[in-house]
């Protein structure tokens, strides 16, 4: 039985809450001492935690961002009954809120590591596993990350397409896939092309 429609829209609620805490500013600033977004690209991400500290920082500030993704779609969905539409709403929350932080303005980060957690929330491995191995590749291959991103995604739409996924499934990836365009806005600007060990091998052939 599916969850009543007030519950959903408070759990909708709270999973924007959640996505939208920014981890690796607040632990920047504990452990560093430092805004971790006058580093880098400004994001106030992941990337720029390790920046500020070390690696140990960095994947504290990643795993806490995947979590925030993770736990509340995986609870909904797995242990509360979500279904539908309403695991729809709950699902991208997340998402909208880290990229849209009330707590920083309603500015964000770029969603990958929040991303990977909803997916593990909805489909377990499935996802996570098929975005991750199309990321590795791409990032290989493109130079220009942001490319990567874009391309993993449309080709994760198109196995959910390929597996005849539902309506509620492929709803979530297509807005999670425009949240991710948008926060990759700024390099997606740039030309894409292959890494340089790629054209060094084209041209020695």
């Amino acid at each position: 039985m599916s969850a009543p429609m007030v519950f959903t829209g408070l759990w909708t609620l709270g999973s924007f809450l959640m996505g939208s805490v920014p981890f690796s500013v607040l632990i920047g600033r504990l452990i560093t001492g430092k805004d971790i977004r006058g580093l880098g690209d400004g994001n106030p991400g992941a990337a720029n935690a390790w920046r500020a500290g070390s690696w140990p920082v960095g994947v504290l500030a990643l795993l806490l961002d995947y979590f925030k993704g993770a736990l509340p779609v995986g609870c909904g969905h797995f242990i509360l009954g979500i279904q539908g539409w309403g695991l729809g709403m709950v699902a991208i929350a997340p998402v909208v809120g880290h990229a849209f932080s009330p707590f920083l303005r309603f500015r964000g980060g770029k969603g990958l590591a929040v991303t990977f957690g909803v997916w593990t929330g909805l489909t377990l491995g499935e996802a996570p596993i098929l975005l991750g191995l199309l990321l590795g590749l791409f990032y290989l291959v493109l130079n220009v990350e942001a490319w990567a991103v874009a391309v993993g995604m449309v080709l994760l739409m198109v196995h959910f397409v390929s597996g005849h996924a539902g309506v509620v499934v492929l709803a979530v990836a297509g807005v999670n896939t425009v949240l991710l365009l948008w926060t990759h806005r700024r390099d997606l600007r740039r030309k894409p092309g292959l890494r340089p060990w790629l054209r060094r091998r084209d041209k020695g052939r």
